[in-house]
């Protein structure tokens, strides 16, 4: 402990030290960047709609039945994520190696294999170390640590692997009806949400001079490929945010993590689906995107991503074929006797894969077929709070860790 004191020390020293070179003082710095905002009307009325907006959540989940899954920090598995950060954080503990989490996603599967829950849902802790803007410009979604609000459900359709291979027809109708089963159940969280915000923060939302309103549903939903055909490559979803007047909307089928469906992906000779042909129908999951609106002007901001999901891959087979493709593991667990022969080749993925290789005494698999989401607390307040007082996500925090902000965090 003292060494990291001592460590931590020496750099606060210098930074210190480059702050004063440029006429500043530590306690001016911390005026500016902390102590200003942390007794600001805007923050105080960002954190009463934050309180409403999470409350809401929990409240609407309890009601449907989900339950509430203990939060995990630390794992030997943690999301790999499709886009690029600096690295996983890992913490040595009792002579093994732990991995910070990026998310709870591979938990959220393995706490809907018990056969009496219906889904879980948790205010999960994540840690993500991303890469600052190269331009330094303010890109308004990252932190190095977030809370979002985790979901999964479970689907239960029991669909065997004899099933996904000569009966496509049929999967396919099961997913599309559990599409939209998922969609309603988001859009009916984020209504509820809405009107406990407008309920209860009337007055916060004025003065920030920001409208909120309760969605109509189903929001507008909008096909990637049909955007991008539209709007082109860059900046589609953006571009389709100022294409509707509604203040959220969905994006699907979205190429994204190796656990969102893409479904046929696997064929019976071990082929699999041709990734230059991908149609966005055939991955199944989604985005929603948000706007705000300006009080005075009705002006409404760029559209953001606030809740990403999927229906999930379920079956081990395409799970497997899922992680290697996307380059997370070099080879395919070999499991013989109970035990996986090459376990010193799989990282944390070994006992998992093992999971989910699995099966109860009557020869189905222990591992859930599931849909899920996770919607961004912190980015979600940003995104509807967005305009003459909330300029940068950082406003929206007490502590946000905003690679495009600080050199050093000090709180």
């Amino acid at each position: 402990m003292e060494d990291k004191i001592k460590v931590i020390g020496e750099s606060l020293f210098r930074f210190q030290s480059a702050i004063n070179e440029g006429g500043e003082t530590m306690e001016d710095y911390i005026k500016a960047n902390y102590s200003g905002k942390w007794i600001s009307d805007e923050l105080y009325n960002v954190i009463a709609i934050r309180t409403s907006f999470v409350n809401a959540m929990n409240q609407f989940l309890v009601k449907e039945g989900l339950f509430n899954l203990e939060k995990i920090m630390l794992s030997i598995i943690t999301d790999p994520l499709a886009h690029d950060i600096e690295h996983t954080p890992a913490i040595e503990y009792k002579g093994h190696t732990y991995l910070t989490t990026h998310s709870m996603i591979y938990s959220k599967f393995l706490a809907c294999s018990n056969p009496r829950i219906k889904g879980i849902f948790v205010d999960s802790p994540n840690i993500r170390l991303e890469i600052e803007s190269p331009t330094g410009a303010q890109r308004g979604k990252y932190l190095a640590d977030f809370s979002q609000m985790d979901i999964e459900i479970k689907r239960d359709r029991k669909i065997t692997l004899d099933d996904y291979f000569n009966k496509e027809q049929m999967v396919l109708d099961a997913l599309n009806e559990d599409m939209v089963k998922a969609k309603d159940f988001f859009e009916r969280m984020i209504v509820f949400a809405c009107e406990e915000i407008n309920k209860n923060n009337s007055q916060n939302l004025k003065d920030l001079s920001i409208v909120l309103s309760v969605p109509e549903t189903p929001f507008p939903s909008f096909h990637k490929d049909d955007c991008v055909k539209k709007y082109g490559a860059k900046n589609f979803e953006e571009k389709a945010g100022e294409a509707t007047d509604a203040q959220f909307f969905w994006i699907t089928g979205l190429l994204r993590e190796n656990y969102d469906l893409i479904y046929p992906y696997l064929y019976p000779d071990g082929t699999r689906i041709d990734f230059s042909n991908v149609n966005s129908t055939n991955v199944f999951n989604y985005d929603i995107l948000a706007k705000s609106i300006d009080l005075k002007t009705g002006k409404h901001s760029q559209a953001r991503e606030i809740l990403s999901g999927a229906i999930r891959e379920w079956l081990y087979e395409p799970i497997v074929e899922r992680i290697i493709d996307n380059k997370i593991l070099p080879s395919r667990p070999v499991l013989k006797n109970g035990n996986i022969e090459n376990i010193d080749e799989l990282g944390g993925y070994g006992p998992f894969l093992q999971f989910v290789a699995m099966k109860h005494e009557n020869g189905n698999p222990l591992f859930p077929d599931t849909f899920g989401g996770g919607i961004g607390i912190e980015r979600t307040l940003y995104t509807l709070l967005k305009g003459e007082k909330i300029q940068k996500i950082d406003d929206v925090t007490f502590f946000g860790k905003n690679p495009d902000s600080h050199p050093l965090y000090l709180y």
